[in-house]
């Protein structure tokens, strides 16, 4: 994954360059490399130190992050079976999207508020959910909340930390190191419970096809 340092890009891009990252990485397929947890967490931040206006970035992510996936459903509803077709390339990978659509299996509906604190889930889940036709005022509901929790939490955590913590930014980048470590341990998880799932099946298989073996032999002696 691409890494992108959140202090830069708010320097360099400002609270509207923040809005327009989180809008693009909650739907857009293209966005999913850009640091989203992490760069929540330092606009908060920033706001402690009074550099961003914490009332401000507070509401514009959230609606940037509610409007991302709104736009990601309609993609997926209209043209997102297109992407399953979509060749692997430099940024895209299949696997990205057989990862959320592993959540969905798991956690149906909820995935859209689960996925807001996964890299990479959090922005094909909301396409899925529209390839998946799920209901529209189900996914607005979910969307909402998991909108919410995340964009509003993150940056409520970055600010109050800035907040008791003098010179915290002084750790930013180990600080932004753990955010995404703890972010990437669902995904730890599922490929971990995916692969023992997949193991127990080759073997049932394997087990299977020796049974039928020793049953032929039995019946040839």
């Amino acid at each position: 994954m691409v890494f992108l340092d959140p202090r830069d890009l708010l320097i360099t891009f400002g609270t509207i360059g923040l809005f327009a990252i989180v809008f693009a990485e909650s739907g857009l397929f293209f966005g999913f490399f850009l640091p989203g947890d992490s760069l929540l967490f330092t606009a908060g931040l920033f706001a402690a130190q009074g550099t961003l206006s914490l009332p401000v970035i507070l509401v514009g992510c959230f609606v940037a992050a509610v409007a991302g996936d709104q736009v990601g459903y309609l993609f997926g509803k209209r043209v997102g079976p297109a992407l399953f077709r979509r060749p692997n390339s430099r940024f895209f990978r299949q696997e990205y999207v057989e990862r959320a659509q592993q959540f969905f299996g798991r956690y149906g509906a909820k995935t859209i508020v689960l996925a807001r604190f996964v890299p990479i889930v959090r922005t094909f889940a909301p396409i899925l959910a529209g390839v998946g036709r799920m209901p529209y005022r189900t996914f607005v509901t979910f969307n909402v909340v998991g909108g919410l929790l995340w964009a509003i939490g993150v940056t409520l955590l970055g600010y109050a930390l800035g907040e008791m913590i003098p010179d915290i930014d002084t750790y930013l980048l180990p600080i932004i190191a753990v955010i995404i470590a703890l972010s990437l341990i669902p995904i730890a998880l599922e490929w971990r419970r995916n692969r023992r799932a997949k193991a127990s099946a080759v073997n049932v298989t394997h087990d299977g096809v020796e049974g039928s073996n020793g049953g032929d032999g039995v019946g040839d002696h």
